[in-house]
């Protein structure tokens, strides 16, 4: 679990992030939500550690971020799998030794044990049959799982995504989507991810937390999302053609819906006339 108290952010003076809490339960899939320059990637960015934030706490499971030492923080990242949103693959290296990658940095196991490790993982996301092609052979959707595999390879604690469907086609999209949601749930991770995919959100989101103008304006379960009062969600979800349609199916299917309960209303009133 990572909690986030009164988080902020500025630079030079302009307000980023703007005193936020949040709590990131693991198991399940967090998703932050926002409009281009609304402050969500820098919200992931500051509880990586990338970034320090300008105020603000952050716990990881109790142990807060903020004021670690610098070997702390090293033994903190060994527990964190991150997924770039351009996959940030090494051309130059195979894909199974991109997986490899992380294991040559950070654990103590010998040749043979990474090379196993990274075959695990690259079966994980069904992709054992690349190992040995370099990324420029591979589709976009084969790196975003190669990235996964990549993500996973230390067995991490905590999972961060950042535009995990970006660039990619709505079909790869989806099993993207489901890979997450499935590694999230069967290893047990606190899985983070930034979107502003609402069929992601949709798809995936168990926990959805929306960011604008760098406040948190709302948060909730994917299933409250389409049907949320706040008027600035509202206004964000309802951007594209393809969910303002589905509103106003969901508008009609309802006022059908009273329509048939009434004139059964009046049904049973005619009986009782009747009788």
């Amino acid at each position: 679990m990572i909690e986030v108290k009164n988080l902020s952010k500025e630079f030079e003076g302009e307000i980023v992030l703007n005193n936020i809490d949040a709590t990131f339960q693991k198991g399940v899939v967090n998703i932050i939500i926002g409009k281009s320059g609304s402050g969500k990637s820098v919200m992931l960015k500051c509880l990586v550690g990338l970034i320090p934030p300008t105020s603000g706490e952050i716990f990881y499971d109790g142990r807060n971020l903020i004021g670690m030492r610098a070997g702390e923080v090293r033994r903190l990242r060994r527990d964190i799998g991150m997924l770039f949103q351009g996959a940030a693959l090494f051309d130059s290296r195979t894909v199974l030794e991109n997986v490899m990658f992380p294991l040559e940095m950070f654990s103590r196991k010998n040749k043979r044990e990474r090379r196993k490790r990274a075959e695990f993982c690259l079966e994980r996301v069904n992709l054992s049959h690349a190992a040995d092609l370099l990324p420029s052979e591979i589709s976009g959707g084969m790196k975003k799982r190669v990235a996964i595999a990549r993500a996973i390879v230390l067995n991490p604690k905590y999972l961060f995504c950042d535009e995990p469907n970006s660039g990619l086609d709505p079909k790869t999209a989806q099993m993207i989507d489901e890979l997450i949601y499935d590694i999230t749930t069967d290893f047990s991770i606190t899985t983070i991810v930034v979107s502003h995919d609402m069929n992601s959100v949709i798809n995936i989101g168990d926990n959805v937390i929306f960011i604008n103008e760098g406040i948190k304006e709302w948060e909730g379960a994917k299933t409250e999302v389409m049907n949320a009062e706040n008027e600035k969600l509202h206004d964000f979800v309802f951007a594209s053609d393809l969910f303002k349609k589905i509103k106003e199916a969901e508008g009609i299917i309802a006022e059908d819906e009273k329509v048939v309960a009434a004139k059964a209303e009046e049904g049973k009133k005619s009986d009782k006339i009747i009788n």
